[in-house]
């Protein structure tokens, strides 16, 4: 895994060329990838899961990264990446990328009686209408999720459209939203790693009260607190 920090005003890169061996995956899958599609369960049955789900070994398994709200699991060829809000030195979303797609992570508090990616799911789509893009309401394998399409500007000023999938998980006391970045957005068979990454999560909500949808903090894992100053 390679950690890099990203500043807060920093794009996902869905750029190709992150490690991984492509015909190596393709192997590996063969005939059995349309079986395992088909068994693949819908929803949270399978993960993500709360910490209070798992038991303390599997947290503390060496291919986990402790990042705070969220444990999550390394893969082959997996980039790591942090958005860090440069003011404050919080880390605001979790970056998986490999190969040209990628996958963001956040995680808010919500209440305890109901989830809220219904009324959030809402609010994205009303957003991505607001700036000239659509969205769609889609059923994937976590439920109800948003494909948005959005006009994005790159440096050099051009104008060009960018398609994510919004996928949003109600745990308990927690809502973790995931954004599918790449060709993993638009190409069912490059989504699987993706989603596989998902259902790796852990989400650690702790017990103190907080405020629906406040952020849940994150932090920057063991051992790369030293790196990331040196590099500043």
């Amino acid at each position: 895994m390679i950690f890099r920090r990203k500043g807060k005003n920093d794009e996902a890169e869905t750029t190709g060329g992150f490690f991984g061996d492509e015909e190596d995956a393709a192997a590996e899958g063969g005939a059995s990838d349309e079986a395992a599609e088909a068994a693949a369960p819908v929803g949270r049955s399978a993960g993500p899961f709360d910490s209070t789900e798992v038991d303390a070994t599997t947290l503390e398994a060496e291919d986990r990264i402790d990042l705070g709200a969220l444990v999550i699991t390394g893969m082959p060829g997996m980039e790591l990446r942090l958005q860090v809000d440069e003011a404050s030195g919080d880390v605001q979303a979790v970056l998986l990328v490999l190969e040209d797609s990628a996958l963001e992570l956040r995680a808010f508090a919500a209440p305890k009686t109901s989830g809220i990616w219904a009324e959030v799911r809402r609010e994205i789509a009303a957003e991505a209408t607001r700036m000239g893009g659509t969205a769609s309401e889609t059923e994937g394998p976590f439920g109800t999720e948003l494909v948005l399409v959005v006009p994005v500007e790159d440096p050099e000023g051009q104008i060009f459209s960018q398609t994510s999938r919004v996928i949003g998980i109600d745990g308990p006391r927690w809502l973790l939203r995931a954004t599918v970045l790449g060709r993993a957005a638009v190409e069912p068979d490059a989504a699987p790693p993706m989603e596989q990454s998902l259902r790796n999560v852990v989400v650690v909500r702790g017990n103190e009260p907080m405020a629906p949808r406040e952020s849940l903090a994150l932090r920057l894992p063991a051992g790369a607190q030293a790196a990331t100053e040196e590099e500043a």
